[in-house]
C-alpha cells in the first residue's frame, strides 16, 4: 500500500478543488436534509463500493435512526464497518446492520419484508465498467443487474413505498455509445416509469477519482507491485472526489423531485486525460515518467528497474476499444434541463418513455431474449438499440481486457 495523502492529491491534481463543489448547496439545504434524514430508517444497496460508502458517510451526520447496508462484497462491508467504527466523532446509529447478499435474490426479498419498510432506499449496486460487454454472457449479467433487478426492486417497494428512492446512473447514459451506458439509460427509464408510483430520482455524474476498480486506483496497485502504468492519452473525463460523489447522491436522493435526473455542473476545461493523472501521480511520489512505445517495452523496463531507480515506465496510447466516447456529456439537446434550482447541480426533468406495465414488458422480452441459446452479442445490441433510440454502439472489435 502506498503511503501518501490521496485526498490531498485528488484536490490538487484531479478536481482542483480544496472545498467540495456541493458545499454551498449542502449548507443552503441543511434544514431540509436534517428534517428528512434525522430519525429515518435507511437501506443502502451496494453500500460497500466507493459511491455507496461515500453516500453513507454523507448521510450519517444527519443522524438516521437505522441503517441497513447490502452488498455482495463481504470484505467490503467488513472494511466499511471497521472504517466507520474507527473514525473519531463518526455517528453510527444503534441499529446498524450489514448483509452480504445479492439484491436480486429471494434472500434479499425476505430481509426487506422483515426489516422494512424504509424511509430512504438508495441503490448503488451496478455493473459500471465498459469492459463488461465483451460477449452475450457479460452483457446479460450487466443488463440483469442494472435494469431487470432494479425494476424488480422497484416492484418490491411498491406495497410500502419509501419517502425517497434513489438509483445511481452515469454520464454515459446521455447519448450512450456502449452497452453499459445503454443499460443505465434503460435503468433511468425504469426509474422514471415508477416515479409516478413512488418518489424516485437518479443522478448522472463524472468519474469518481480513484474509485474502486477505476484506472487511477489501478495506478496505485501497479506502483505498489512495481508494474508499468498504462492509460489512454486522448480520452478526456470529468472527475469528482469520492466525498463529492456521496454528497451529490444525497442531494439528489433527498432534495430531488420525483423523476429528476441530477448531474454536476462542470465545465469543459476541467476535463483531464488519464495519462495526465498518471504523470502527476508519479511525480508526486518522486518518480519520473518514461514513455514507452509498446506494452512489451513497458513491461521489460519495469522488470529491469533497480532498487532506488526513480524512472517509471509508462505506456500511453490512443483509445481504440469498443464503446469509448472521447468526451463526457450529462444531458442531450432534447432534454428539459434546469440549471437554476441548485448552485452546483443541474437537473434533467425526466419524461417517462414507458409506464410501469411497459417496463415489465421490456423485462419479460429481455429475459426471453437471454433464454435463447443462440442469441449473439449483436442481437442483444440490436434489441437495446430498439429500446434506447439514442444508443449508437461504438464497436471496434477490441475490448479493455485486451489491454495492459
Amino acid at each position: 500500500m502506498i503511503d501518501f495523502d490521496l485526498d490531498a492529491f485528488i484536490a490538487k491534481h484531479v478536481t482542483g478543488r480544496t472545498e467540495s463543489m456541493f458545499a454551498s448547496d449542502l449548507a443552503a439545504h441543511d434544514a431540509e436534509l436534517r428534517a428528512a434524514v434525522a430519525g429515518a430508517s435507511v437501506l443502502v444497496i451496494g453500500g460497500a463500493g466507493t459511491i455507496g460508502s461515500s453516500f453513507i458517510r454523507a448521510l450519517l451526520p444527519y443522524e438516521p435512526a437505522k441503517l441497513v447496508v447490502v452488498d455482495l462484497s463481504e470484505n467490503g462491508l467488513t472494511e466499511l464497518t471497521r472504517d466507520l467504527r474507527s473514525t473519531d466523532g463518526q455517528y453510527v446509529p444503534a441499529e446498524y446492520l450489514t448483509y452480504p447478499i445479492d439484491f436480486g435474490d429471494a434472500v434479499f426479498e425476505r430481509m426487506l419484508q422483515a426489516s422494512g419498510p424504509f424511509d430512504i432506499v438508495a441503490h448503488f449496486a451496478a455493473h459500471k465498467h465498459v469492459r463488461s460487454e465483451k460477449d452475450r454472457f457479460s452483457i446479460e449479467a450487466m443488463v440483469e443487474n442494472n435494469v431487470l433487478s432494479t425494476a424488480r426492486l422497484l416492484d418490491l417497494l411498491l406495497p410500502h413505498p419509501p419517502k425517497h428512492f434513489f438509483c445511481v446512473s452515469t454520464d454515459k447514459a446521455a447519448n450512450p455509445a456502449n452497452v453499459m451506458g445503454a443499460s443505465k439509460k434503460l435503468m433511468e427509464e425504469a426509474v422514471l416509469a415508477y416515479s409516478t408510483e413512488l418518489p424516485a430520482t437518479t443522478a448522472r455524474f463524472a468519474n469518481v477519482a480513484f474509485s474502486n476498480g477505476s484506472l487511477p486506483a489501478g495506478f496505485l496497485e501497479r506502483i505498489a507491485k512495481g508494474q508499468p502504468l498504462s492509460a489512454p492519452s486522448d480520452v478526456r473525463r470529468y472527475f469528482v472526489s469520492p466525498a463529492e460523489s456521496g454528497q451529490l447522491c444525497l442531494i439528489a436522493c433527498v432534495l430531488g423531485e420525483s423523476g429528476d435526473i441530477v448531474f454536476p455542473q462542470l465545465e469543459s476545461p476541467t476535463m483531464l486525460t488519464f495519462s495526465t493523472i498518471a504523470d502527476a501521480l508519479l511525480t508526486e511520489l518522486g518518480y519520473t515518467p518514461v514513455r514507452c512505445s509498446t506494452e512489451q517495452e513497458a513491461r521489460e523496463r519495469a522488470a529491469a528497474r533497480a532498487p532506488g531507480d526513480t524512472e517509471w515506465p509508462v505506456y500511453y496510447f490512443a483509445s481504440d476499444t469498443s464503446g469509448e466516447k472521447p468526451f463526457e456529456e450529462f444531458y442531450t439537446s432534447d432534454e428539459d434541463v434546469d440549471l437554476e434550482r441548485f448552485g452546483a447541480l443541474g437537473v434533467v426533468r425526466g419524461v417517462p418513455r414507458y409506464d410501469v406495465a411497459g417496463i415489465r414488458a421490456v423485462r419479460d422480452n429481455l429475459r426471453a431474449l437471454f433464454a435463447r441459446t443462440d442469441v449473439s452479442k449483436d442481437a442483444i445490441v440490436e434489441e437495446l438499440t430498439t429500446l434506447v433510440p439514442t444508443f449508437q454502439h461504438v464497436e471496434t472489435g477490441t475490448g479493455l481486457d485486451q489491454k495492459m
